[in-house]
């Protein structure tokens, strides 16, 4: 006995529409198999017969056949709405792998998130003492901020003369930043609100290379701690001793423009060719970023045919580094720290405070450009 078609009448005389055509697969064997000795085909083995594309066949339970138009499954489905053949559809990368939370977030409307806006970091640096690097580091901090922007000065000399210009007994600060040099203290804990935003010093400041000789990375603690806060503030002004030792080293290591307050006398210029050869080595090691924003001449005195003869030796050295702008001596200079104030608060409409307000000016011409 053959197989049956929709195309041949069986030998029960049922209606054409009840034969039906077994599968082309190897069930097939078992279908004909069972057939010729008479028995019922067992349907666990049987494969399903392919259904004609759009119709969808049902049997009822007394052996009645329907068709009916039937939908493609989605899967089937291409962008264009037609219908596929029944094969495995190949996958895309982007089905594969698993979303992240960049997708997720852009599928969600959400914007990429912008880079942080860093501070720019100025150290004022000169191994020499008395050549006004904290009134020059106060001063324009605050004319810096007369301007608008967010401004957080540092600390760093033991003798502590910028805390004590804002008002601040350095003696009685229950913490500083040698907490945060060598205990690692945020530094947020030790940043007082005065004229502008200061992180204050202590003399214990004096202990702190020999307490930090055996820790490592020491050259880096002040980059580490200024990290909390550096998205805060627009300009960031360290104020360093009159040394080129280990609170020297972090500030230029922290700082990626370095400012070098010069008194306009010959032994004050003989200090910036080892502050050249310190900041080389920097550059070479710890912070290749850093570069000298310029050479401030401060203290000038025109009277006197020496200083004019200093400035003139600064700008045959050092060209365009040297600034346009000139601190002249003023006594407004040395009172206005006993107020506990700058310059700029203090005399505010006094030749003393514009000479601030000018170099402000340069500074931002400068950075940009």
């Amino acid at each position: 006995m053959g197989f049956l078609s929709r195309k041949t009448k069986p030998e029960d005389g049922r209606p054409e529409a009840d034969a039906v055509e077994p599968p082309e697969t190897e069930a097939a064997e078992s279908w004909a198999g069972s057939e010729q000795e008479g028995e019922e085909p067992a349907r666990e083995h049987a494969a399903t017969p392919p259904e004609p594309e759009g119709e969808e066949i049902r049997v009822s339970e007394n052996g009645q056949v329907a068709v009916a138009e039937r939908e493609a499954p989605v899967a089937d489905r291409d962008e264009a709405g037609e219908t596929e053949p029944d094969e495995p559809r190949r996958l895309k990368p982007s089905e594969i792998i698993a979303p992240s939370r960049r997708d997720a977030a852009l599928q969600g409307g959400a914007e990429e998130e912008q880079p942080t806006k860093h501070a720019e970091v100025i150290a004022f640096a000169n191994q020499k003492g008395g050549v006004a690097k904290t009134t020059t580091t106060l001063n324009l901090a605050v004319a810096f901020a007369e301007s608008g922007y967010r401004v957080l000065c540092i600390d760093l000399d033991p003798q502590g003369n910028l805390t004590m210009s804002q008002g601040i007994d350095p003696d009685k600060v229950e913490k500083s930043l040698y907490d945060v040099l060598v205990h690692d203290l945020p530094i947020s804990e030790v940043i007082a609100q005065r004229e502008i935003d200061i992180a204050v010093s202590s003399i214990d400041l004096a202990g702190a290379e020999i307490a930090m000789s055996t820790k490592i990375g020491r050259e880096r603690s002040l980059e580490k701690a200024l990290k909390e806060v550096i998205g805060d503030y627009d300009f960031i002004c360290i104020d360093t001793p009159p040394s080129l030792g280990l609170m020297t080293i972090n500030a230029l290591t922290a700082a990626n423009k370095v400012i070098v307050p010069v008194q306009c006398e010959y032994l004050s210029m003989r200090g910036l060719v080892q502050l050249q050869n310190t900041l080389k080595m920097i550059q070479e090691n710890l912070n290749p970023d850093v570069r000298i924003e310029g050479i401030l001449p401060t203290m000038l005195d025109s009277r006197t045919v020496h200083a004019k003869e200093a400035v003139e030796i600064l700008e045959e050295n050092f060209g365009d580094l040297v600034f346009k702008s000139r601190i002249r001596k003023a006594i407004k200079f040395a009172e206005a720290p006993v107020r506990g104030a700058s310059v700029l608060k203090y005399d505010p409409d006094g030749n003393a405070a514009n000479y601030y307000r000018e170099l402000a000016k340069e500074v931002l011409t400068n950075g940009s450009s």
